[in-house]
């Protein structure tokens, strides 16, 4: 028998306005018009599939943050384009790389997530994915007539429904269904669609998805949560988890511990892909990586350090502490619990000060951060990939374009020169391009008319 083919990292590229550091786009190496260019969204999707990465990745949400305005006004935080009509476009600008977007269970419904996504993997040729948040923002709630936040719980209940749900249109029609028969006059067979009918605490969805099923079957499932429930979540349901770690045994025991609850739930070890957040400051030496650091954090303004440490740790008020003092105790909040972890778990381990945190959870929102050469960082990747703790990484460049172009032209060849990432493409869709199989179609509901 031929030998197995080594194992190979997954890289996917986190498209974020013009880069993850809060303040990059003050840079003179980041484009600060990018939020709402798509000729500079075209770009770096053509670069990062000359690169052969994997994946596009785009966050959203649905609002503009309405907690601190002296500093959101700092920010880009206010300007994003819908993701779903990013992506088509990026679609037509690009053959192979696969396109992943955000949509939230809770802000949403079924029915249009279904539609979307389908239409968006017909339209790629089989490329899309969707990442499934529960959303953290409670600013959202006004904008869809609540009041208030759904609790934490209460959303994975309902994110657990939609999901399947969402599946179940996909497979309204057989693959077969469309027989496009011109002499008999039938477009497609009726014995072949399936009426949902779904009735549960959530949702009531009648279907069937008016989409032929999309050519993946249905659309690589990618997650990001990291509590409890997000975890089992996960495991029930995800392929792609975009996890947040900042030191390597909490890696190890984040990825060990989502391959178990895989084979709890029947699962192959095999049929998620854990990919951590990584941000890669690169120079051509330590020295210069380290100067384009310190760049960077000249341009960060206090009150937007504060302000985004206040919304990722579920809104907690800064204001009466010494900002370089010690961080005070975290109250258990309902939004973000695993990132809320991660952030107070990195002040203990490192003994930061407010200011300090702040400072190194502007540049990475609590996703690992390495500053070094194209080796250092390689090395870095290697030891979390081959060490138990990584499928591969979900990129976090500081800037667009130039950021990411120092990783495309410094880092990727150097993980191509160690054998650990693609020279090519193998396939043509974002299953292939993960090794993950095509999910077979499920007879969900009822057949809509019994054959003649």
């Amino acid at each position: 028998m031929p030998a197995s083919s080594p194992r190979q990292m997954r890289l996917g590229l986190f498209l974020l306005s013009t880069g993850h550091h809060i303040a990059g786009w003050r840079h003179p190496g980041a484009q600060a018009d990018m939020p709402t260019s798509i000729r500079a969204f075209a770009e770096i999707a053509r670069m990062a599939e000359a690169a052969r990465f994997d994946m596009l990745f785009l966050a959203d949400n649905n609002c503009v943050p309405q907690t601190d305005w002296p500093a959101v006004r700092r920010t880009t935080r206010a300007n994003i384009f819908e993701p779903i009509a990013l992506l088509s476009a990026l679609s037509v600008v690009t053959e192979r790389i696969g396109l992943v977007a955000t949509g939230s269970t809770t802000y949403s419904e079924p029915y249009h997530i279904a539609r979307a996504f389908g239409t968006l993997d017909h339209i790629s040729g089989g490329r899309a994915g969707w990442n499934i948040v529960t959303t953290s923002n409670s600013n959202e709630a006004w904008n869809f007539g609540r009041d208030s936040h759904m609790a934490h719980a209460d959303r994975y209940r309902r994110a657990a429904e939609f999901v399947e749900v969402t599946k179940g249109l996909w497979d309204s029609f057989a693959d077969d269904a469309l027989v496009r028969d011109v002499e008999s006059g039938i477009y497609f067979d009726a014995g072949k669609l399936r009426v949902l009918d779904h009735q549960g605490e959530h949702f009531t969805v009648r279907g069937p998805l008016n989409l032929a099923r999309p050519p993946q079957g249905h659309p690589v499932l990618v997650q990001a949560g990291g509590s409890e429930a997000g975890r089992d979540l996960a495991a029930r349901t995800a392929e792609v988890i975009f996890a947040v770690n900042q030191a390597l045994p909490d890696a190890q025991e984040f990825y060990a511990d989502i391959k178990r609850r895989l084979l709890a739930h029947g699962r192959d070890a095999e049929a998620v892909k854990v990919m951590p957040g990584l941000f890669p400051v690169v120079g051509r030496t330590r020295a210069e990586a380290e100067d384009r650091m310190a760049e960077l954090q000249r341009l960060l303004h206090p009150d937007v350090g504060l302000s985004l440490l206040s919304f990722l740790t579920g809104g907690f008020d800064f204001s009466p502490y010494d900002v370089d003092g010690p961080l005070p105790e975290l109250p258990d909040t309902d939004v973000g619990k695993a990132r809320l972890k991660v952030i107070a778990d990195l002040a203990k381990r490192e003994n930061l000060s407010i200011r300090q945190l702040y400072e190194r959870i502007a540049v990475s929102r609590g996703h690992h951060m390495v500053v070094g050469s194209a080796a250092e960082i390689a090395d870095r990747m290697q030891e979390w990939f081959e060490g138990g703790a990584a499928d591969g990484f979900n990129v976090m460049p500081p800037t667009f374009p130039e950021g990411f172009r120092a990783f495309t032209e410094l880092v990727v060849p150097e993980l191509q020169r160690r054998g650990l990432f693609r020279t090519e493409y193998s396939g043509a869709t974002l299953r292939e391009h993960l090794g993950l199989a095509r999910p077979p179609h499920a007879a969900r509901g009822h057949v809509a008319l019994p054959p003649a």
